[in-house]
């Protein structure tokens, strides 16, 4: 084994992995130097490799504390693994600072302690011990080691096994919709979905007993680039995306005069039209009206009511140095666009305003307080109508409600990375490795956050990304849940299929999304979709996080749909996901159209290959479907050319329902039989991505037939009394 091989092995890197088809695949030697560069080991020369070998090697010896500690809430004995450096003191102290701010302290002598291990190195001989702790409530704490002279603090994290369950929030088994949030139309839009859509949405869906109302991440974009528009690439996963504020629900919006007579000018009226009218989302359109009205509401922030007023500075109170740096990182990447639209995100920005606590941004700060509070006053405005639609959601009758998302990872242009550059790896990037449905691999362009840099943190960057997101939230799904396992990474420069995993501290991240999950009464999904390691699934199920099965994928290796009573009952269960067709897609072979037209086949066999099979398939699921009695034969749709129906529609989400999983989500896309699917992963611009629009306004969502059809045949498969 060389040198990089080494480091590479100690810094949690795999030597190899085994692929969706089978095969084994080795890292390269190359994308371990390149990975192991971005995350700032010094690569120059043998001797330094060597270096950081040994320190790694050393570390836990010659630090007294872990970088954190997360301990089993339900344990009877806690304790903690410490180490001593050799010497003639016999006692040591330590305190626990906990949750609350109250201090305990405690004196321990040496002999009382159970020795595990002990090492000498070349300078001095180490002890571990093991280090009883007292029962503490579920929550983030502080241990402080004093040992002499010498002195060390980790974060000590009380947390329990399970997440909150679907079973606690209903004993029913429960069904809801999918929205793309942005895709939905109405009357009152500006030409995108928004909160209000979201509202009557809620109104409408809750009068037909759905339990919860499933949605895209709904995590802040670049505010004054609305062009980039995946909701999978976000600035930060915490806050929202300002874009979906409903004008109309801002408290001001109707008093004050100067924001009326804009709204109401032709200028506005015929921009409003116009991205109204077109046939895919206009965002950089849809932005120019609202961010010019949200503009004059907020110079009339003084004729807020003295409540609201009071609301917004405990909203700027509550979210502290968070709010401040996305609020600070707006305000400059709109100023350094104005100075050349080209500048994407602080990279490009000049190197004194690359830190955010360089002098240059405090002087920012400073002389531009006014343009940075706009920023807070919009975050504001997003985040307590989107509470209030959670509150609705809720006390309409869903015991779901809101069942949000939250990506896998942020754009390295962004302000979490500007923010926290610690505990990011940049240049790197998470992806996928090769499968059936993306044969070149995936490279996803999210920064990877560095493990060991999490842990020393105390775990606080995913700590305020579920918190941020649970707030509003009665489920959350998390995307790509095995990154919290092990993460494929991309190598600066290198392709898609030349990546490499790297582990990640599981079991502590498992428990520390059980505490947040507990405390909000949120349900937990995890997509666990893809190359998934063997026993992953009981895992996931021992911390009580609902496993992602979708119809497409739950097939046994003849091909045949697996029927839905052998489904985990720990799991949520839909038809698609907006990365895959949507059934009448995946009927008609839309997304074989595409993926040929795109060039997605690494060679003209694969894609003949697939088109027999999804002949093959069809007959497949029409048996699958008459086996279960759900699909009356004598209505099956055609199937040479292949036409959609609205009984195979009916059927298929009646054959799902019969699933043990607790939770059903049916995407708007299936529910008003639509072909196109929402996202081509590996695609920009070459697919509609995240740009359609839905066919049926939101006023007339409940007035269609295939809706309301498919609502009565849910209530009948999964009733709620």
């Amino acid at each position: 084994m060389n040198l990089i091989e080494k480091l590479a092995e100690l810094v949690g890197f795999h030597a190899t992995y085994t692929n969706s088809f089978g095969e084994q695949v080795y890292a390269q030697d190359e994308a371990r130097h390149s990975l192991l560069n971005a995350m700032g080991y010094d690569l120059s020369c043998d001797e330094k490799i060597a270096n950081s070998i040994t320190e790694l090697e050393q570390i836990s010896w010659r630090n007294m504390l872990p970088p954190s500690h997360v301990e089993k809430l339900e344990a009877t004995h806690h304790e903690i693994i410490i180490s001593i450096v050799e010497s003639a003191l016999t006692k040591l102290s330590y305190d626990i600072t906990d949750e609350s701010g109250e201090k305990v302290s405690h004196n321990v002598a040496l002999t009382s302690l159970t020795l595990k291990e002990t090492v000498r190195f070349s300078d001095a001989t180490y002890h571990k011990y093991t280090l009883p702790l007292p029962n503490l409530a579920q929550g983030y704490h502080q241990i402080t080691l004093q040992y002499g002279d010498a002195s060390a603090s980790c974060p000590l994290i009380y947390a329990p096994q399970t997440c909150y369950s679907p079973q606690e929030a209903s004993s029913e088994k429960m069904w809801g919709y999918a929205a793309q949030l942005y895709s939905l139309t109405s009357e009152d839009n500006l030409g995108m979905g928004d909160f209000g859509d979201l509202a009557k949405l809620v109104e409408k869906s809750a009068k037909q007993k759905a339990s919860a109302i499933g949605l895209n991440p709904l995590h802040p974009l670049y505010q004054n680039n609305p062009a980039h528009r995946s909701p999978y690439s976000p600035t930060s996963r915490c806050f929202l995306n300002t874009l979906y504020i409903d004008l109309k629900q801002v408290p001001n919006f109707s008093t004050c005069q100067a924001a009326q007579s804009r709204f109401n000018s032709d200028e506005i009226q015929n921009k409003i039209a116009y991205a109204k009218q077109t046939e895919l989302i206009d965002y950089p359109a849809v932005a120019d009206i609202k961010f010019d009205i949200l503009e004059i509401l907020f110079q009339d922030i003084s004729n807020l009511s003295l409540e609201q007023q009071t609301e917004f500075t405990d909203f700027k109170t509550s979210q502290g140095n968070d709010l401040l740096q996305l609020a600070t990182f707006e305000a400059l990447y709109e100023h350094f666009r104005k100075i050349d639209e080209n500048t994407y995100g602080w990279p490009d920005w000049p190197v004194a305003f690359q830190a955010p606590d360089s002098d240059e941004v405090k002087a920012f700060q400073q002389t531009h307080s006014n343009r940075i509070n706009y920023f807070c006053f919009v975050q504001w405005l997003a985040h307590r109508q989107l509470k209030s639609i959670a509150v609705q959601a809720k006390k309409s009758g869903m015991p779901i409600g809101l069942y949000l998302d939250l990506a896998v990872g942020c754009d390295g242009s962004g302000v979490d990375v500007w923010s926290d550059k610690d505990v990011y790896v940049a240049g790197a990037a998470v992806g996928a490795p090769p499968d059936a449905m993306n044969t070149i691999g995936q490279d996803w362009g999210l920064t990877p956050i560095n493990p060991v840099a999490l842990q020393k943190q105390g775990y606080q960057p995913l700590v305020k990304a579920l918190r941020s997101n649970m707030q509003y939230a009665g489920a959350l799904r998390i995307d790509h849940i095995l990154g919290l396992m092990r993460q494929y990474w991309v190598a600066p420069g290198m392709r898609a299929d030349e990546g490499v995993y790297i582990t990640f501290p599981l079991a502590d991240i498992l428990r520390i999304i059980a505490l947040e999950s507990r405390r909000n009464n949120c349900v937990v999904i995890g997509e666990d979709l893809g190359t998934v390691p063997d026993g992953f699934g009981e895992i996931m199920a021992k911390a009580g996080l609902l496993s992602y099965k979708v119809l497409f994928f739950e097939r046994w290796d003849s091909g045949f749909f697996m029927r839905p009573e052998l489904y985990p009952a720990q799991s949520m269960v839909t038809v698609s996901t907006h990365d895959l067709p949507t059934l009448t897609g995946w009927w008609t072979g839309k997304d074989l159209e595409w993926r040929q037209k795109l060039s997605l086949y690494p060679n003209e066999a694969m894609g003949q290959n697939e088109r027999d099979s999804r002949i093959k398939d069809r007959q497949l699921l029409i048996d699958a479907l008459y086996d279960l009695n759900v699909m009356d034969i004598s209505k099956a749709p055609a199937q040479a050319p292949a036409k959609m129906n609205r009984e195979l529609s009916l059927s298929v989400q009646k054959y799902m329902a019969k699933a043990p999983s607790h939770i059903q989500l049916i995407p708007l896309e299936d529910a008003l039989e639509i072909v196109e699917q929402v996202n081509i992963p590996g695609t920009i611009d070459e697919h509609p991505n995240w740009l359609q629009k839905l066919p049926v306004t939101i006023e007339a969502f409940d007035t269609t037939d295939s809706v309301n059809e498919l609502a009565t045949a849910m209530n009948a498969a999964r009733p709620r009394s």
